[in-house]
C-alpha cells in the first residue's frame, strides 16, 4: 500500500468508526441519508482507485490528483446508484470528499473563503463566522464530536502540540499562518470548541488600511515616521479589534537592513523583510516539563543581537523584561496588548510588570513605563463591524506618581447612519508631538501640516 493509500485509509477507517457507532441500537444504514451513503462509499472508492506516492507530488498536484479522481469516483457511483444530482450539487458532494481527504472537514469552505475573518464552531452541530465584522451562523455541521476531535487533531498534531483530558485546551496555528485555539471537555461543556482567527494570505499595507477606514493618511504618515524613527509603539485594544493586522503594518516599515526578531504565542505576524528571526512559546510535554514561555524568549532574544523586538502580545511578567529592553538600547520594539483605553493599557502594564516578581515600588514601574514607551495605538473594533484607530497618543514625562498622556490623533465618532454605519471622522488634536523633534534627529521630517 502507498503512502497515499495509507493516508486515505486512515480517513476511511475514522469514517467507519463513527458509521459503525451511530449504527448501534435502531439506526441501521438504510436510514442514512443518501447524501451521507455517497459521501462513505465516494471515499472508500478512492482509497482503492489511488496509488501514488505522495513524496513524488507538492500539496498543490496531490488536490489537483485526488479532486479528478473524487469526481471521476462520483460520476461512476452516481449512474451504478440511480441517483441524480444538480450540477452545483455535484461540485459540493466532491468538494465535502475532497476536504476529508486533504482539507479540515466541512470547514474547508470557510477557511478558503476571503470574506470570512473568524471561524467558531461551538461543538459539532453550531458553527459561526464572522464576516464583514458580523457574526452569522452557518448550515454546517460536523457528523458528531469524534469527527471534530479529528479534525483539531489534525490541525494540532504536525505542530508537535496535543490536546486530550489531561491537556484540554491549545493555541495553535494553520500553514496559512491562521491562529488557532481549541478546547474540549472538562473545560469545555459544548463538547470540543474550535475558533479560528484568519488572516489575509497576502498581508495588508497601510494602503488597505486607509481604504478600510481603520486611519487617515495624516495618521499614516506619522505611524510610518514612528517605527522608522525607532519610537517604541504598544497597539492596545479589545478583542478582535485589529491590534495583530496593525502590528504587522507598522512592522512593514522596519528597514530590510535590520535584524528583526518576532517573540509570539502562536506565529501569526508576516513579516515582509529579509533579516527575521521568529519564535514561539511552547507548551510543557505530558510530564509538565520543557515549557518555553513568551518571558523566556524575551530574555533569550537579547543575546539574540535585535535591532528590533517584536513580540505579538504582552500579558504576564514579559511585560517587565520587554520594557527593560526598550530602555537599553532596543529602540523601536512593537507590541500589542488588551485594553479599553490608552489610560487602561498603561494600568495594564503596571499589573502585568508587578506579575514578574520583582518588588519595584509602583512609581518605579511607571518610570519604567514612562521612559520606555513613546506612542500608544489604541484601536476599537465598533459595532458595525468597521475596526478604527481611535487614539493615537504620546507618553510623556511623569508628574509627580502619573505618567502623563497627550493625544496626538483622535477618532470623533459621531453615532450612525441609517444603515447602522459608524460615523465619525478622524482629527489632530493641534498638539505638536514633543518626539517630532527626536526623529528629526533621527533623519525622519514630517510635515508639521498633519498635526494642524
Amino acid at each position: 500500500m502507498s503512502l497515499l493509500q495509507s493516508k486515505l485509509k486512515q480517513v476511511e477507517n475514522r469514517y467507519q468508526v463513527e458509521k459503525e457507532k451511530e449504527n448501534v441500537g435502531s439506526v441501521s444504514p438504510s436510514k442514512l441519508s443518501v447524501w451521507r451513503r455517497l459521501k462513505e462509499q465516494a471515499l472508500q472508492n478512492t482509497v482503492n482507485n489511488t496509488d501514488v506516492d505522495i513524496e513524488h507530488y507538492t500539496e498543490a498536484e496531490l488536490t489537483t490528483l485526488f479532486a479528478k479522481e473524487v469526481e471521476a469516483v462520483l460520476e461512476k457511483l452516481l449512474v451504478q446508484e440511480n441517483v441524480i444530482l444538480t450540477r452545483g450539487e455535484f461540485h459540493r458532494l466532491a468538494g465535502e470528499v475532497l476536504s476529508e481527504i486533504t482539507g479540515y472537514g466541512p470547514i474547508t469552505p470557510l477557511l478558503s473563503d476571503p470574506a470570512i475573518n473568524e471561524i467558531m464552531v461551538n461543538g459539532c452541530d453550531q458553527i459561526y463566522v464572522e464576516r464583514e465584522g458580523k457574526l452569522e451562523l452557518t448550515d454546517i455541521s460536523f457528523r458528531d464530536d469524534n469527527h471534530l476531535m479529528h479534525i483539531i487533531e489534525r490541525i494540532v498534531a504536525p505542530l508537535g502540540k496535543r490536546i486530550d483530558e489531561s491537556s484540554p485546551k491549545v493555541d495553535a496555528r494553520l500553514p496559512d499562518g491562521s491562529r488557532v485555539n481549541a478546547i474540549i471537555p472538562p473545560i469545555s461543556l459544548n463538547g470540543p470548541v474550535l475558533t479560528i482567527r484568519k488572516f489575509s494570505a497576502t498581508p495588508y499595507s497601510i494602503n488597505d488600511l486607509i481604504h478600510f477606514g481603520t486611519l487617515n493618511t495624516n495618521m499614516a504618515s506619522f505611524l510610518k515616521a514612528a517605527v522608522k524613527g525607532r519610537l517604541n509603539i504598544i497597539v492596545g485594544g479589545g478583542t478582535a479589534s485589529g491590534k495583530t493586522t496593525t502590528l504587522n503594518v507598522l512592522s512593514s516599515f522596519i528597514p530590510h537592513n535590520e535584524r528583526i526578531v518576532t517573540i509570539e504565542d502562536a506565529a501569526e505576524l508576516k513579516l515582509q523583510q529579509r533579516h527575521v528571526v521568529r519564535t514561539e512559546s511552547r507548551p510543557p510535554n505530558i510530564e509538565g516539563k520543557g515549557q518555553i514561555t513568551i518571558r523566556d524568549l524575551v530574555i533569550n532574544s537579547l543575546r539574540m543581537r535585535p535591532d528590533r523586538i517584536v513580540v505579538g502580545e504582552v500579558r504576564g511578567g514579559e511585560a517587565l523584561d520587554m520594557l527593560q529592553a526598550m530602555n537599553t538600547g532596543h529602540d523601536g520594539s512593537l507590541t500589542t496588548g488588551h485594553a479599553n483605553s490608552p489610560r487602561d493599557l498603561l494600568a495594564r502594564l503596571e499589573t502585568m510588570v508587578l506579575m514578574a516578581g520583582v518588588e519595584l515600588p509602583l512609581k518605579a514601574v511607571r518610570e519604567q513605563i514612562s521612559s520606555a514607551l513613546d506612542l500608544l495605538v489604541y484601536q476599537n473594533r465598533f459595532k458595525d463591524g468597521t475596526r478604527r484607530i481611535t487614539k493615537i497618543t504620546e507618553v510623556q514625562k511623569m508628574e509627580g506618581d502619573i505618567i502623563t498622556l497627550q493625544d496626538v490623533f483622535i477618532f470623533e465618532e459621531k453615532g450612525l447612519d441609517e444603515h447602522g454605519k459608524t460615523l465619525g471622522n478622524f482629527r489632530s488634536t493641534g498638539v505638536i508631538p514633543k518626539c517630532l523633534s527626536t526623529l528629526e534627529e533621527r533623519g525622519i521630517h514630517l510635515p508639521i501640516s498633519i498635526f494642524s
